[in-house]
C-alpha cells in the first residue's frame, strides 16, 4: 500500500507540475535547435532523413531477406525507433540537473521533474519518428490495425522504466560527473544486448537465450514490433512483462528513494 500510495503521489504531483513540464519540455526541445537556420523543422528532416536512409540501405543496396516473415527493413526499424527514445532519454535523464543546475535552488522548484522533462523531449522527437514509420509500415502492407492500440501501453511502461533509472543517474551525476560517461558506455552494451540487429530465435543456446532475456528492454524492443508487425498483445509474453514489471519497479522505487535522499545535498554541489 505504501509504494502504491507513493506512486499516487507522483502522478497527482505530475499532473500539478503539468503546465510547468509542458513549459520546461518546450524550452528543452527549441533549445536543440537554438542558432540553427531552420530551427525545429531539424526535428522532422532528421527522422525522415534515418528512416529513408535505412530503408535504402537495407532494402536496396543489400536487399535484406525476411526475419520471421517479416521484411527485415520493416523489422529493425520497429526496433531501433524505440531504442532512440531509450537511448536519447538515459542520456538526457542523466545530466538533466546538472544542465539546469540554476534551478535546483529555487525553493519551490520540483527537481524531480527534471529527467521528466528530458524524457519528453525526447518523446516528442519519437513521435515523429514513429509518425513517419506508419507510413513506411502501411505502403509495405502493414496498416494501422487494433494491436496499434497497445503503443500507449508501451510507451508508458517505456518512461516509467526510464524514469526510475534518470532519477538514480541524474542524482549521482550531481556527486560524479563520470556517472555521464559511464552510462553512455552501458548504452554501447545494451545496444548490442537488446533485439535490435537479431531477433531471439536466432539464439540457439538455451542458456545465453535465457541470459538476454534479463535485459528488460527486450520485452519493450519486442513489444513495440508486437504490435506494429507481429500482431501480438502485451500480455502474451507473460513471464517477460511479469519480470519487467517487477525491476521497472525496483528502479521507479528505489530511484525515487535516492533522489530524495541525495536532494538536499544538490545545491552545496552545484
Amino acid at each position: 500500500m505504501r509504494y502504491a500510495a507513493e506512486f499516487g503521489k507522483f502522478l497527482s504531483d505530475t499532473w500539478r507540475s503539468r503546465w510547468l513540464l509542458y513549459e520546461l519540455t518546450k524550452n528543452d526541445f527549441r533549445g536543440r535547435y537554438l542558432g540553427s537556420a531552420l530551427g525545429i523543422v531539424w526535428a522532422l528532416v532528421q527522422p525522415i532523413v534515418t528512416l529513408l536512409i535505412m530503408w535504402f540501405v537495407f532494402a536496396r543496396i543489400y536487399k535484406s531477406g525476411q526475419v520471421s516473415d517479416k521484411p527485415f527493413v520493416l523489422w529493425l526499424m520497429a526496433g531501433i525507433i524505440p531504442w532512440y527514445f531509450i537511448s536519447e532519454s538515459m542520456s538526457g535523464g542523466t545530466n538533466s540537473i546538472v544542465e539546469k543546475s540554476f534551478l535546483v535552488s529555487k525553493v519551490a522548484f520540483r527537481v524531480s521533474i527534471l529527467p521528466i522533462v528530458k524524457i519528453s523531449s525526447a518523446m516528442v522527437i519519437h513521435l515523429f519518428f514513429f509518425a513517419i514509420m506508419i507510413v513506411i509500415l502501411a505502403a509495405y502492407g502493414f496498416p494501422p490495425d487494433r494491436y496499434y492500440l497497445q503503443i500507449p501501453y508501451f510507451w508508458f511502461a517505456t518512461i516509467i522504466f526510464l524514469l526510475g533509472i534518470s532519477w538514480i543517474t541524474a542524482a549521482l551525476t550531481v556527486f560524479f560527473r563520470d556517472v555521464s560517461y559511464f552510462v553512455s558506455v552501458v548504452l554501447q552494451f545494451l545496444f548490442w544486448l537488446t533485439p535490435i540487429f537479431w531477433s531471439p530465435e536466432m539464439v540457439h543456446d538455451e542458456k545465453l537465450r535465457m541470459l538476454l532475456k534479463l535485459n528488460p528492454l527486450q520485452y519493450l524492443v519486442e513489444g513495440y514490433r508486437g504490435c506494429v508487425i507481429y500482431q501480438r498483445w502485451f500480455w502474451e509474453p507473460y513471464k517477460s512483462m511479469i519480470y519487467f514489471w517487477i525491476v521497472t519497479a525496483l528502479l521507479f522505487f528505489g530511484g525515487a528513494v535516492i533522489f530524495r535522499r541525495l536532494r538536499p545535498h544538490f545545491g552545496d554541489l552545484l
